[in-house]
């Protein structure tokens, strides 16, 4: 034990005197937070539409209004001639063209159906899509508004009506940064740990001090758990800067247990530096590490379902997540964090996490060779 705590000094030593690492390991949470929290996000806003009205009726311009009230579309132009409006969308000036026929207004009158025509950008598949949903939605409730004022002047004085409350869980305001942070927090562990452990591992055999330890009776677990040990703290001090720049940046809530979370993230540390040891044993300069450091890292986070939900994978995707310990961290976030979730709802997470970072640790050891 002396040992281990003798080489964890001397890590800690080592990571200090590195300038580009002391600086890094507290300006990335920092300007990561403040950047990435409120910059990705997939909430669709000022969708940009063009409208073709060639009726010019009462009813069109009702519709025309209901669009220009939304929060979703902004009418950035209208014209008569659809070669123009085609013609905007082919040089990025709008997202939609709305065509009203100029029978529109007619046959609503005479209770006729009514035609519409919308185009639509699809270069953005989930961009054309929720578009669609939305200018659908607004379609949807010019409708009904027709349809019950057209009751009303009828005299019918009663019409069943099929009214639904909704009510949103764990996300009330529909905020998307309450969504993102706890997938933010994950990449960043996954930065400190992931890239400077490996990198201080490689950078020892650069310089070659880690001869120096080679030649000692230290044991191969000892020098691991030693590389270890500092970046497992100080990737639990950024989360730590993390949560509490969303609470007083974002004021994100946080609905359960912090020490829950640490847990989570500690064995999810232990996981993550155990495969950067391992590939940094691989590797005999920074560059070759780097570029399989983030080989890996894109692979893990962009399958962890920080953007795409877990279910909507396809289903080898899904066989890959059961070994992509990011997955598993980005679920304990988001259900510890806005859920509430106890260890009971988790344990399999954690579980799962346990596994995979004895796994890797020991794919470290037995990799790592003393040579002197």
């Amino acid at each position: 034990m002396r040992t281990i705590l003798y080489l964890i000094r001397k890590e800690f030593i080592q990571i200090f005197r590195n300038k580009f690492i002391s600086k890094a390991i507290f300006a990335v949470p920092i300007v990561q937070m403040l950047i990435l929290v409120p910059a990705v996000t997939f909430e669709l806003k000022n969708v940009d539409i063009v409208i073709i009205d060639k009726d010019l009726t009462p009813e069109s311009r009702g519709l025309i209004s209901k669009l220009a009230g939304s929060t979703f579309f902004r009418i950035s132009g209208k014209t008569w001639s659809e070669k123009e409006a085609e013609n905007l969308m082919l040089h990025n000036k709008c997202d939609i063209i709305l065509h009203i026929p100029d029978e529109f207004g007619m046959n609503i009158g005479n209770g006729k159906p009514a035609v519409l025509q919308a185009g639509i950008d699809a270069i953005n598949s989930s961009s054309a899509q929720l578009s669609w949903a939305y200018i659908n939605g607004i379609i949807r409730d010019y409708n009904s508004d027709i349809t019950i004022d057209n009751i009303s002047t009828s005299g019918v004085s009663s019409f069943p009506i099929i009214d639904i409350t909704n009510r949103y869980w764990y996300n009330e305001e529909l905020n998307y940064k309450y969504y993102m942070l706890p997938g933010i927090l994950v990449i960043l562990v996954t930065a400190i740990g992931f890239l400077l452990a490996g990198l201080n591992m490689v950078r020892e055999k650069e310089i070659g001090t880690i001869e120096q330890i080679n030649v000692t009776p230290v044991r191969k677990h000892q020098f691991i758990i030693a590389k270890m040990v500092p970046f497992l703290l100080i990737g639990l001090i950024d989360l730590g800067v993390g949560l509490s720049i969303g609470k007083l940046a974002f004021n994100i809530p946080f609905e359960g247990s912090i020490l829950l979370m640490f847990l989570g993230a500690a064995i999810f540390l232990i996981a993550v530096l155990g495969l950067a040891l391992f590939l940094s044993t691989f590797s005999g300069s920074q560059q070759q590490y780097m570029f399989v450091a983030f080989f890996c890292m894109i692979i893990f986070i962009l399958m962890s379902g920080i953007f795409t939900p877990y279910e909507s994978m396809p289903q080898w995707a899904q066989d890959f997540n059961l070994i992509n310990p990011v997955a598993y961290l980005m679920r304990i976030n988001r259900m510890v964090m806005l859920k509430g979730s106890s260890m009971n709802d988790i344990s399999g997470e954690l579980i799962s996490l346990g596994v995979i970072a004895v796994c890797f640790s020991t794919f470290a050891v037995r990799r790592y060779r003393k040579t002197a």
